[in-house]
């Protein structure tokens, strides 16, 4: 499954944040990908503690997803990427959104963990989704979602690899800050490791964010990655792979604990 991750920063401009998104999805199809994965917060970025992420908030059928649609058509790939969701009533959705290659919608991801650490309360601006796994088909490939700070959640990983997942996709937008960058690439290591998985990790970059996407393959070993500035990273995810390092390292088949 040949995967680009698109590292890039937005800003709270809507239509600005389109426009430097479809420049990075032209650029993207150079690479002939079945899957392209862009950052938590594509849409709009979290802003101020203060901004109301509501005013900024979009449906399902809004423009933004219509961009994702329009390129995941003239690319045919799978597009992913992180948008604030529309509710009826109450605070919106930091949400995934997948587009097939024919520009339908596929499935949503609600983060479930908002990142109530570190001083900031994701809460008090966006409301969780269900917890329920998400993992759709990509290629042969069967990629399961996350978001950010559910990346310090292992059960979740491994609730995403029982209900099928061989890959881990994990947009974000880890803000950067003294060992914030250390702990995202360790954590992603480790639930390749302890899941024998892919790990497809695309974020958000300086000066706010981390950067430092990746692809990991399941025995841990960084296939290809970015720094911290904007950049496309681009990669092979081989079922060939997950089966060798299953056979080498039986964790998964190993367990006494589900």
């Amino acid at each position: 499954m040949r995967t680009v991750l698109v590292q890039l920063a937005v800003g709270f401009d809507r239509e600005a944040n389109r426009e430097t998104v479809a420049a990075a999805l032209e650029a993207a199809g150079r690479d002939d990908p079945a899957l392209v994965l862009l950052p938590e917060a594509t849409m709009c970025d979290f802003g101020r503690p203060e901004d109301d992420l509501a005013s900024v908030a979009e449906p399902l059928d809004g423009p933004f997803v219509g961009l994702l649609a329009e390129h995941a058509r003239r690319l045919r790939a799978t597009v992913v990427a992180g948008m604030f969701e529309v509710r009826p009533q109450g605070l919106p959705y930091n949400t995934l959104v997948a587009l097939g290659p024919d520009g339908d919608l596929c499935t949503t991801y609600r983060k479930m963990h908002l990142y109530d650490s570190f001083g900031y309360r994701e809460s008090e601006r966006l409301a969780a989704g269900d917890v329920a796994p998400v993992v759709l088909e990509v290629s042969e490939h069967r990629v399961g979602l996350m978001t950010c700070y559910d990346l310090r959640f292992p059960e979740l990983g491994r609730l995403l690899v029982d209900a099928g997942a061989d890959t881990l996709a994990v947009p974000a937008a880890w803000v950067a800050g003294p060992l914030k960058e250390d702990h995202w690439t360790t954590l992603l290591r480790a639930r390749a490791i302890e899941n024998t998985v892919h790990v497809l990790a695309a974020a958000q970059c300086a000066p706010t964010y981390a950067g430092h996407s990746a692809i990991i393959d399941p025995m841990g070993v960084v296939l290809a990655a970015a720094g911290e500035a904007p950049a496309l990273v681009a990669g092979d995810v081989d079922v060939a792979r997950t089966a060798q390092a299953r056979e080498r390292n039986p964790s998964l088949a190993n367990r006494r604990l589900a």
